[in-house]
């Protein structure tokens, strides 16, 4: 039988916090789940980031100069040819759909704006109302542009997506965040929510919505949470919420735990009021 080599000749195999190929098996996905429920709350304590005001929207929608310039060279593309191709037809139909969902990416940028001046002029550290995104582009870069412009901090709760995942530039650096699993981003956003903005979106921003709704309809959440829905167009022509109670679904209390209000300043008093009132 050949002689073993001295044991310390041979490498010492990595401790399993520091082997990556554990830690990204399925084996070890509780691990992974313990850590984005732990590394988050540590760096938003070491910044004092206790209250938020959540708004959620399209990653699709455009600020209206960049929603006007791509209609304008989809529009010259089609003009450019006697027959437009499918291609340039598509281009074109996307163009107009950004043209109409773009100003609300002005309104969200301007309401992140108005509440966040109103938050530093409390003059609180231990209570400031900060905004909090899902940290993409669309009306998520608008809520943390709007704060960046009033000189305010602001949250970007990120999400690894084969698409649209990228962390838009207006978040406060050490605020970034980045999460493989939704439902601990959805964890994080409605822990220290203090106010939700649901805006213009799809089929995230209605899951994001509707879970809001049943946890405070069922009273897994229990503290006053004012819910704005801005804009009566995109809202109305969605979701018919008297449905809901034409069948017998929710009763008339349920229809009271949101508002749909089309104006900024309305919105921002709104909020304003019942921040004040509930947690000042």
């Amino acid at each position: 039988m050949a002689e073993l080599p001295p044991t310390d000749a041979l490498p010492w195999p990595p401790k399993a916090y520091k082997n990556k190929t554990f830690l990204d098996s399925a084996q070890a996905r509780s691990i992974r789940v313990l850590c984005e429920l732990s590394e988050p709350a540590i760096r938003l304590e070491q910044h004092k980031i206790r209250d938020t005001i959540v708004m959620f929207g399209s990653a699709r929608t455009k600020h209206p100069d960049e929603a006007k310039a791509r209609l304008k060279a989809a529009e010259a593309a089609c003009a450019g040819q006697s027959n437009p191709d499918k291609a340039s037809l598509h281009e074109l139909a996307i163009a107009k759909a950004g043209m109409k969902s773009a100003p609300y990416y002005k309104a969200t940028m301007e309401l992140a704006e108005k509440l966040t001046r109103w938050s530093l002029s409390l003059g609180l550290p231990k209570r400031k109302f900060v905004v909090c995104s899902g940290g993409g582009p669309g009306m998520m870069e608008a809520a943390n542009r709007g704060a960046h412009l009033a000189g305010g901090e602001s949250v970007g709760f990120g999400i690894s997506l084969p698409f649209e995942q990228s962390l838009n530039p207006y978040i406060t650096h050490e605020l970034q965040f980045e999460f493989h699993y939704f439902f601990i981003r959805k964890y994080w956003f409605m822990l220290m929510a203090k106010a939700l903005i649901a805006l213009p979106g799809g089929f995230g921003t209605l899951d994001e919505l509707f879970e809001c709704l049943t946890l405070i309809q069922t009273q897994k959440v229990r503290k006053p949470m004012p819910i704005v829905l801005f804009g009566s167009e995109f809202w109305s022509q969605l979701v018919n919420f008297d449905t809901f109670l034409e069948w017998g679904m929710i009763s008339e209390e349920d229809l009271k735990l949101f508002r749909i209000i089309d104006s900024v300043d309305e919105a921002a008093d709104y909020l304003i009021s019942e921040l004040e009132k509930h947690f000042l």
